[in-house]
Protein backbone atom coordinates (compact mmCIF):
# COMPACT_ATOMS: atom_id res chain seq x y z
CA UNK A 1 0.00 0.00 0.00
CA UNK A 2 2.61 2.53 0.38
CA UNK A 3 4.36 1.86 -2.68
CA UNK A 4 1.32 1.90 -4.27
CA UNK A 5 0.59 5.53 -2.58
CA UNK A 6 4.18 6.95 -3.37
CA UNK A 7 2.83 6.27 -7.02
CA UNK A 8 -0.40 8.07 -7.22
CA UNK A 9 1.43 10.85 -5.72
CA UNK A 10 4.25 10.84 -7.95
CA UNK A 11 1.88 10.31 -11.23
CA UNK A 12 -0.19 13.39 -9.81
CA UNK A 13 2.60 15.63 -9.10
CA UNK A 14 3.78 14.93 -13.32
CA UNK A 15 0.36 15.46 -14.63
CA UNK A 16 0.57 18.64 -12.59
CA UNK A 17 3.80 19.75 -14.44
CA UNK A 18 2.58 18.51 -17.94
CA UNK A 19 -0.17 20.91 -17.33
CA UNK A 20 1.93 23.53 -16.49
CA UNK A 21 3.93 23.42 -19.33
CA UNK A 22 1.47 23.06 -21.71
CA UNK A 23 -0.45 26.16 -20.27
CA UNK A 24 3.03 28.13 -20.95
CA UNK A 25 3.82 26.72 -24.44
CA UNK A 26 -0.28 27.90 -25.68
CA UNK A 27 0.06 29.94 -28.71
CA UNK A 28 -0.78 33.71 -28.32
CA UNK A 29 -2.27 36.37 -31.04
CA UNK A 30 -2.66 40.08 -31.09
CA UNK A 31 -5.43 41.33 -32.94
CA UNK A 32 -6.29 45.49 -33.45
CA UNK A 33 -10.18 46.88 -33.61
CA UNK A 34 -11.25 50.72 -33.63
CA UNK A 35 -13.82 53.27 -31.83
CA UNK A 36 -15.07 55.91 -33.29
CA UNK A 37 -16.90 58.84 -32.36
CA UNK A 38 -18.10 61.93 -34.69
CA UNK A 39 -19.50 65.68 -33.36
CA UNK A 40 -21.72 67.61 -35.02
CA UNK A 41 -22.31 71.03 -35.02
CA UNK A 42 -26.07 71.65 -33.16
CA UNK A 43 -28.86 73.44 -34.02
CA UNK A 44 -30.95 72.73 -30.53
CA UNK A 45 -31.69 76.07 -28.35
CA UNK A 46 -29.41 75.36 -25.57
CA UNK A 47 -31.38 76.00 -22.10
CA UNK A 48 -30.38 78.56 -19.35
CA UNK A 49 -28.31 77.16 -16.57
CA UNK A 50 -27.76 78.53 -12.99
CA UNK A 51 -25.46 81.34 -12.88
CA UNK A 52 -24.12 80.76 -9.34
CA UNK A 53 -23.58 77.10 -10.58
CA UNK A 54 -23.19 76.66 -14.55
CA UNK A 55 -23.79 72.82 -14.30
CA UNK A 56 -27.36 73.20 -13.18
CA UNK A 57 -30.27 74.05 -15.21
CA UNK A 58 -32.94 76.43 -14.40
CA UNK A 59 -35.91 77.93 -15.42
CA UNK A 60 -35.65 82.04 -15.32
CA UNK A 61 -38.74 83.56 -14.41
CA UNK A 62 -39.42 87.22 -15.91
CA UNK A 63 -42.08 88.98 -14.25
CA UNK A 64 -42.28 91.59 -17.61
CA UNK A 65 -44.07 89.23 -19.64
CA UNK A 66 -47.87 88.20 -19.04
CA UNK A 67 -46.82 85.05 -18.19
CA UNK A 68 -44.05 85.40 -16.19
CA UNK A 69 -42.09 82.99 -18.68
CA UNK A 70 -38.53 85.00 -20.45
CA UNK A 71 -38.51 84.84 -24.01
CA UNK A 72 -37.02 81.82 -25.45
CA UNK A 73 -33.66 81.67 -26.61
CA UNK A 74 -32.11 81.49 -30.50
CA UNK A 75 -31.22 78.46 -32.01
CA UNK A 76 -27.62 77.05 -32.31
CA UNK A 77 -25.19 76.65 -32.87
CA UNK A 78 -24.27 80.17 -31.92
CA UNK A 79 -26.71 80.99 -29.81
CA UNK A 80 -28.28 83.47 -27.16
CA UNK A 81 -29.70 81.42 -24.99
CA UNK A 82 -31.58 83.83 -22.25
CA UNK A 83 -30.90 87.61 -21.56
CA UNK A 84 -32.26 88.85 -17.97
CA UNK A 85 -34.88 91.90 -17.75
CA UNK A 86 -33.52 94.45 -15.53
CA UNK A 87 -36.79 95.52 -13.25
CA UNK A 88 -36.08 98.68 -11.35
CA UNK A 89 -39.33 98.28 -9.12
CA UNK A 90 -41.74 101.22 -7.82
CA UNK A 91 -39.99 104.14 -7.07
CA UNK A 92 -41.21 107.71 -4.98
CA UNK A 93 -41.05 110.74 -7.48
CA UNK A 94 -38.22 112.90 -6.39
CA UNK A 95 -36.57 115.90 -7.41
CA UNK A 96 -32.79 114.83 -6.40
CA UNK A 97 -30.74 112.46 -8.49
CA UNK A 98 -30.98 109.37 -7.36
CA UNK A 99 -29.55 105.72 -8.02
CA UNK A 100 -31.86 102.67 -8.03
CA UNK A 101 -30.95 98.80 -8.34
CA UNK A 102 -32.13 95.75 -10.32
CA UNK A 103 -33.88 93.11 -8.99
CA UNK A 104 -32.20 90.13 -8.84
CA UNK A 105 -32.86 87.12 -11.45
CA UNK A 106 -35.44 84.74 -9.77
CA UNK A 107 -35.60 81.25 -11.03
CA UNK A 108 -36.43 77.63 -10.44
CA UNK A 109 -34.24 74.81 -10.15
CA UNK A 110 -34.74 71.07 -11.23
CA UNK A 111 -36.25 70.02 -8.11
CA UNK A 112 -38.92 73.22 -8.44
CA UNK A 113 -37.11 75.05 -5.79
CA UNK A 114 -37.66 78.73 -6.21
CA UNK A 115 -33.86 80.76 -6.08
CA UNK A 116 -32.73 83.95 -6.67
CA UNK A 117 -29.14 84.75 -8.25
CA UNK A 118 -27.30 88.05 -10.75
CA UNK A 119 -28.66 88.98 -13.86
CA UNK A 120 -27.28 87.24 -16.31
CA UNK A 121 -26.99 86.75 -20.21
CA UNK A 122 -26.02 83.13 -21.71
CA UNK A 123 -24.71 81.97 -24.84
CA UNK A 124 -23.72 78.90 -26.35
CA UNK A 125 -21.00 78.52 -28.65
CA UNK A 126 -22.25 74.44 -30.66
CA UNK A 127 -20.20 74.88 -33.73
CA UNK A 128 -17.44 72.73 -32.71
CA UNK A 129 -14.87 75.24 -34.31
CA UNK A 130 -13.51 77.40 -31.61
CA UNK A 131 -13.12 80.23 -33.56
CA UNK A 132 -14.39 83.25 -31.31
CA UNK A 133 -17.72 85.46 -31.41
CA UNK A 134 -18.76 88.74 -30.35
CA UNK A 135 -22.01 89.43 -27.87
CA UNK A 136 -23.18 93.33 -27.78
CA UNK A 137 -25.76 94.65 -26.07
CA UNK A 138 -27.95 98.07 -27.25
CA UNK A 139 -30.61 99.89 -25.27
CA UNK A 140 -32.62 100.73 -28.05
CA UNK A 141 -34.24 103.80 -26.54
CA UNK A 142 -35.23 106.08 -23.64
CA UNK A 143 -36.91 104.60 -20.75
CA UNK A 144 -40.43 106.33 -21.63
CA UNK A 145 -44.32 105.63 -21.00
CA UNK A 146 -46.61 104.67 -22.95
CA UNK A 147 -47.56 108.50 -24.17
CA UNK A 148 -43.87 108.72 -24.95
CA UNK A 149 -42.64 110.63 -21.89
CA UNK A 150 -39.35 110.38 -21.59
CA UNK A 151 -37.20 109.67 -18.34
CA UNK A 152 -34.10 112.43 -19.99
CA UNK A 153 -31.08 111.51 -19.18
CA UNK A 154 -31.38 108.32 -17.40
CA UNK A 155 -28.35 105.91 -17.31
CA UNK A 156 -28.18 102.37 -16.77
CA UNK A 157 -25.01 100.96 -15.51
CA UNK A 158 -23.82 97.17 -15.59
CA UNK A 159 -21.09 96.49 -13.13
CA UNK A 160 -19.09 93.29 -11.61
CA UNK A 161 -19.80 91.34 -14.90
CA UNK A 162 -17.39 88.27 -14.85
CA UNK A 163 -17.70 85.49 -17.29
CA UNK A 164 -18.89 82.06 -15.48
CA UNK A 165 -18.76 77.99 -17.54
CA UNK A 166 -18.82 74.27 -16.72
CA UNK A 167 -16.67 74.67 -20.05
CA UNK A 168 -12.58 73.61 -20.32
CA UNK A 169 -12.46 75.98 -23.71
CA UNK A 170 -10.31 79.08 -22.63
CA UNK A 171 -13.01 81.73 -21.52
CA UNK A 172 -14.00 84.70 -23.34
CA UNK A 173 -13.40 88.68 -21.49
CA UNK A 174 -16.17 90.02 -19.91
CA UNK A 175 -16.36 93.83 -20.28
CA UNK A 176 -17.26 95.91 -16.99
CA UNK A 177 -18.26 98.04 -16.19
CA UNK A 178 -20.24 99.39 -19.32
CA UNK A 179 -22.58 102.03 -19.17
CA UNK A 180 -25.32 102.05 -21.85
CA UNK A 181 -25.59 104.69 -24.26
CA UNK A 182 -29.78 104.54 -25.90
CA UNK A 183 -29.28 103.40 -29.23
CA UNK A 184 -25.34 102.46 -29.30
CA UNK A 185 -24.02 99.06 -29.12
CA UNK A 186 -21.54 98.15 -26.28
CA UNK A 187 -19.65 94.45 -26.27
CA UNK A 188 -20.29 92.51 -23.32
CA UNK A 189 -18.15 89.65 -23.38
CA UNK A 190 -16.21 88.57 -26.76
CA UNK A 191 -13.89 84.96 -27.33
CA UNK A 192 -10.81 85.16 -29.56
CA UNK A 193 -9.71 82.44 -31.33
CA UNK A 194 -8.80 79.21 -29.45
CA UNK A 195 -11.96 80.69 -26.70
CA UNK A 196 -15.63 79.90 -26.21
CA UNK A 197 -16.43 76.88 -26.99
CA UNK A 198 -19.23 75.74 -24.34
CA UNK A 199 -22.05 77.57 -22.74
CA UNK A 200 -20.71 81.13 -21.25
CA UNK A 201 -22.92 83.40 -19.06
CA UNK A 202 -21.73 87.18 -17.87
CA UNK A 203 -23.47 87.33 -14.51
CA UNK A 204 -23.27 90.76 -12.84
CA UNK A 205 -22.29 90.24 -9.38
CA UNK A 206 -20.85 87.00 -8.04
CA UNK A 207 -23.73 86.18 -5.12
CA UNK A 208 -26.70 87.62 -4.58
CA UNK A 209 -25.85 90.32 -2.00
CA UNK A 210 -23.46 91.75 -4.81
CA UNK A 211 -25.80 91.18 -7.74
CA UNK A 212 -28.76 93.39 -6.27
CA UNK A 213 -26.14 96.43 -6.49
CA UNK A 214 -24.46 95.62 -9.53
CA UNK A 215 -26.88 96.72 -11.91
CA UNK A 216 -27.77 100.61 -11.61
CA UNK A 217 -30.14 102.91 -12.69
CA UNK A 218 -29.19 107.10 -12.17
CA UNK A 219 -31.91 109.44 -13.15
CA UNK A 220 -31.25 113.11 -12.52
CA UNK A 221 -33.03 115.02 -10.15
CA UNK A 222 -33.94 117.52 -12.95
CA UNK A 223 -35.51 115.24 -14.99
CA UNK A 224 -39.31 115.43 -14.89
CA UNK A 225 -40.45 111.96 -14.06
CA UNK A 226 -44.48 111.18 -14.02
CA UNK A 227 -46.78 109.22 -11.68
CA UNK A 228 -46.54 106.24 -14.90
CA UNK A 229 -44.48 103.44 -15.66
CA UNK A 230 -41.39 104.04 -18.13
CA UNK A 231 -39.98 100.96 -20.12
CA UNK A 232 -37.28 100.32 -22.67
CA UNK A 233 -36.41 96.64 -24.28
CA UNK A 234 -32.47 96.09 -25.01
CA UNK A 235 -31.34 94.16 -28.31
CA UNK A 236 -28.94 91.75 -27.55
CA UNK A 237 -26.48 90.30 -30.81
CA UNK A 238 -23.89 87.69 -31.02
CA UNK A 239 -22.00 87.32 -34.41
CA UNK A 240 -19.24 84.79 -35.09
CA UNK A 241 -16.96 87.81 -35.30
CA UNK A 242 -13.60 86.92 -32.81
CA UNK A 243 -12.41 89.13 -29.95
CA UNK A 244 -8.94 90.44 -29.43
CA UNK A 245 -6.65 88.14 -26.65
Amino acid sequence: MKKVSFILVSATLLGTALAATTVHAADEANYNSNGVITYAPSEDQTNPVDPLNPDKPVTPNDPTNPDGKPNPGTNGPLSIDFASSLIFGEQKITSTTETYHAQAQGYTDASGNAQEGPNYVQVSDNRGKETGWTLKVKQDNQFKTASAKELTGAKITLANGNVVSNSSSAKPTAVTPITLNPGTEATVMSAANGQGAGTYLTDWGTDLDSAKQSISLEVPGSTTKYADSYTTTFTWNLTDVPGNK
